[in-house]
């Protein structure tokens, strides 16, 4: 008997939303060259679209995973596409995420007659942007950076860490060649890893707390094409974020 696994079935009433087809994000920004075809396929991608509303309330693991796989109107067992299991739901969202950056650049305007922002407080402000759009699943980020600190996926997790910071400096407006392109980069990765972790623990209203907490960070490394953070450091901060994370749910290291 031929194998189903990937044949949807036939429900006319429940078809799953047009999903976005992802681009694989490449190591720099090109205004000359197209994006390449991305990490996931057309399957993949309808299961993990459809997924993404059970995070809240399942978290990034196999259940979410079935359930996005039933509402898209595939079978149990297409979850088995996903090699890397719940970390696909993780890579999912990192990579939509920093795409969607795309479309919210409405926060770099300003008031007519107000002076326009220099490239250093649109970069914080894009940044603050992407933070925010971990609010609904914030609850269950603590699960996502401890699979993103797993041997197998971390380096795909650096990948896109630094992705985004190359997608923010872009949007930003950042047209550098020479060597401050690297240390930008991997200075506001630093910045942004060091947030991210913040805010999984930050109780306090609209996350005042982490904003404050971004807003130091950026004054400590003077922003930002005198930034001295390294990439060296970067990795080490991210490691050890992921580390901790493990360590907090009895994950003997």
């Amino acid at each position: 008997m031929a194998n189903k696994t990937l044949l949807p079935r036939l429900n006319t009433r429940a078809l799953p939303r047009r999903p976005l087809y992802l681009s694989n994000p490449r190591s720099y920004h090109s205004y000359d060259h197209p994006s390449p075809s991305g990490p996931f396929n057309a399957v993949e991608t309808s299961i993990l679209s459809a997924s993404l509303p059970h995070i809240p309330s399942h978290g990034f693991t196999s259940t979410t995973l079935s359930l996005g796989a039933k509402d898209a109107g595939y079978i149990d067992a297409s979850t088995n596409l996903f090699s890397n299991g719940a970390f696909s739901l993780v890579h999912y969202h990192l990579v939509t995420q920093r795409l969607g950056l795309a479309s919210k650049t409405h926060v770099l305007n300003v008031q007519e007659g107000e002076r326009p922002m220099g490239t250093g407080a649109k970069v914080k402000a894009l940044a603050w942007e992407r933070l925010m759009a971990n609010r609904e699943v914030i609850h269950r980020w603590q699960e996502a950076l401890a699979l993103m600190a797993q041997p197998s996926n971390f380096p795909t997790a650096i990948s896109e860490l630094s992705s985004l910071a190359d997608e923010i400096w872009f949007l930003a407006g950042d047209k550098s060649v020479d060597s401050s392109w690297y240390t930008k980069r991997a200075s506001l990765s630093t910045i942004y890893a060091a947030t991210d972790l913040f805010m999984t623990r930050d109780k306090s209203p609209e996350f005042a707390e982490t904003r404050e907490f971004l807003d130091r960070r950026f004054e400590d490394v003077q922003v930002l094409g005198k930034a001295t953070g390294s990439l060296g450091q970067w990795v080490g901060f991210t490691a050890q974020a992921g580390l901790n994370v493990l360590r907090s749910k009895g994950v003997r290291i």
